[in-house]
């Protein structure tokens, strides 16, 4: 099942670049954007075809009814000779052979409604976890969850019921009215006559309902993406008093999707009503001609009850295919906006033939460096930036806010690429390596842990998932939290909450620390673990630092400058450059950025 999910992810991302949406000529967004379903659809074939003869078949059965009808009124009620039983017999062995078509065709299409969804959401997901940081910062994570829960479930309606559906009642229109042709050909072909006056009219307002369901389901993201947001921060919108604001906040969205929500339902009415309008007024027509006919003598009464049956089920057919488009319109606006995650590519890609890293030293070099956030391109993070750490250093990297010092981890991880310069890990350009065997070489404690809804194991092992409770358990010692993680109610397998909510500061950043300790990197990356721990936690933290910078090449990120005065070496940074290096007391008596700093804190 993996490789035909990987399989139909390829099919159908490559389908997605080709006829991007955005590119392509408004006549053919719509068909291209179910063409990206349909490739995934087409990867279950014997579904399909069971679906299928089980359509025909309930098709088929659902036509000769009018037939079963006419047969008895002719050969039993009219003419008042034979037995009619058997016409009956027929009738309810008809009605059998429907509801078991009916079913099982209700089966398989939901099914492969489902598999279809899944194997979406399972692509999507995998091309997210592909895309690098810069696509989330121009995208909202919670509208892109939005099309992951919202729009697959209108393409999984449209996959397992209004595919079917059309289908359906397009056999038993086009096989009615082909019925119709052999009862009464003349009115019949009158009735076709006026097809033009139909399609004509659901074609433009079809394509103004499609801009309206896109539209329609943009409204909805913003709606779940204000949920998310306020429901992440709800300690802080009741600590500042800000519950009116979101409230009103989250109504004017509301509204807004409700005031979409009018127009596209508005045009979809305008849609049915025009429709069925149309098709009885047709029918109608039909039947009253019949209905002459009969008087006149030239068909049947059967014929004539055949006809009304018939048109009846024409009817219903060709009107409910006025809400099946309305459904394929909306599904197209919804597998557009998946469409556009499906065909995003990362910033940061491994090359055709990346470089194999030699075995493990710890150096890291950055060489002449040049770079602007993409969201930010008038400043440069970092200015012709140069440092090499060489293998089990301990350099230290301070400055003010914005001077560049998180820069440097999001560039040594390959998270960006440099506009100019090179960053090499033992000696590999990173540009010429696999992103991920470069990362696999640091481990990274992040100033705010990022703890998952998760048992405190699995968020350990995130580290190395393929760590056993033994090693867990050394790493927790090593780095300070076994005796917390004893505590647990449910030890290792304690659900820690949305986010660590059931851990204190401390106690989130020791797991992230066991975490790199399972991690077993060659290079660390601190990101000052303490700035925001209180006293105890910060002894505790920084004592499980120590242990864990033994024999690594280690680059910290430092707010608080007493964490830092045994480094080996201090980088000072400020707008993007290093402007002071030394030990802490050389710099504290070369009198320059670092010792104003060192002043500033110490002092107070």
């Amino acid at each position: 099942m993996t490789e035909v999910s990987q399989t139909s992810t390829d099919l159908a991302v490559e389908s997605a670049k080709q006829d991007d949406p955005e590119k392509l000529p408004k006549k053919r967004r719509k068909i291209a954007n179910l063409k990206m379903v349909g490739s995934y659809a087409i990867k279950y074939p014997k579904q399909i075809a069971f679906a299928f003869i089980a359509l025909v078949i309930a098709a088929l059965a659902t036509l000769s009814i009018p037939a079963g009808f006419k047969a008895i009124v002719d050969n039993g009620f009219i003419q008042g000779e034979g037995d009619i039983a058997p016409y009956f017999e027929a009738l309810l062995v008809i009605a059998l052979v429907l509801g078991l078509a009916t079913a099982l065709r209700f089966y398989f299409v939901s099914w492969l409604g489902e598999r279809v969804v899944a194997d979406i959401r399972a692509a999507v997901q995998r091309n997210l976890l592909r895309l690098s940081p810069a696509f989330f910062e121009e995208n909202r994570p919670a509208e892109i969850a939005s099309r992951m829960t919202a729009d697959t479930a209108i393409i999984e309606q449209i996959v397992g019921t209004t595919v079917s559906v059309a289908l359906r009642n397009l056999f038993v229109g086009i096989g009615g009215v082909i019925y119709l042709f052999s009862l009464a050909p003349k009115l019949t072909g009158a009735l076709l006559l006026g097809i033009p006056l139909i399609l004509g009219p659901v074609i433009i307002l079809g394509r103004y309902l499609q801009n309206a369901s896109r539209k329609s389901q943009d409204r909805v993201a913003d709606v779940g993406t204000i949920t998310s947001e306020t429901l992440g921060a709800m300690k802080i919108v009741q600590a500042f008093g800000q519950e009116r604001r979101e409230g009103e906040r989250f109504s004017d969205a509301v509204e807004a999707t409700f005031s979409q929500a009018k127009r596209r339902i508005f045009l979809r009415s305008g849609l049915t009503a025009l429709f069925i309008v149309l098709i009885f007024g047709g029918i109608v027509m039909l039947v009253w001609q019949g209905a002459e006919a009969v008087r006149a003598g030239t068909i049947s009464g059967g014929s004539i009850l055949a006809i009304v049956i018939t048109s009846g089920l024409v009817a219903g057919s060709f009107g409910a295919l006025s809400e099946v488009y309305a459904d394929l319109v909306r599904g197209a606006g919804a597998s557009s906006r998946l469409a556009e995650l499906l065909a995003e590519e990362p910033d940061i890609a491994p090359p055709e033939n990346p470089i194999a890293l030699p075995a493990a030293r710890g150096q890291l070099t950055f060489d002449n460096v040049t770079f602007r956030y993409p969201t930010r391109p008038e400043v440069e993070a970092l200015k012709q930036f140069s440092l090499r750490v060489t293998p089990g250093e301990t350099v230290a990297v301070v400055g003010p806010s914005g001077a560049g010092k998180s820069t440097l981890f999001q560039l040594a991880q390959r998270f960006y690429d440099p506009e100019s310069g090179a960053i090499r890990v033992d000696g590999v350009p990173l540009t010429q390596a696999d992103p991920a065997e470069i990362r696999m070489r640091m481990a990274y404690v992040p100033q705010e842990t990022v703890l998952f809804a998760a048992s405190a194991r699995d968020n350990l092992r995130y580290g190395n998932w393929l760590a056993d409770d033994d090693q867990i358990w050394a790493a927790a010692r090593q780095a300070n939290a076994e005796r917390f993680l004893l505590d647990l109610p449910e030890g290792l397998d304690t659900y820690l909450g949305e986010g660590g909510a059931r851990l204190s500061g401390g106690q989130r950043q020791r797991i992230a620390i066991a975490r790199a300790v399972l991690r077993d990197s060659p290079i660390l990356l601190l990101d000052e673990a303490t700035s925001a721990l209180d006293a105890e936690s910060e002894r505790l933290v920084q004592d499980a630092l120590d242990k864990l910078m033994v024999d690594r090449t280690t680059i910290v990120i430092a707010h608080r400058l007493a964490t830092v005065r045994s480094a080996q070496r201090i980088i000072v940074m400020d707008e993007g450059r290093i402007v002071e290096e030394g030990t802490h007391n050389a710099l504290v008596g070369a009198n320059g950025l670092y010792a104003k700093l060192a002043s500033l804190q110490f002092d107070a």
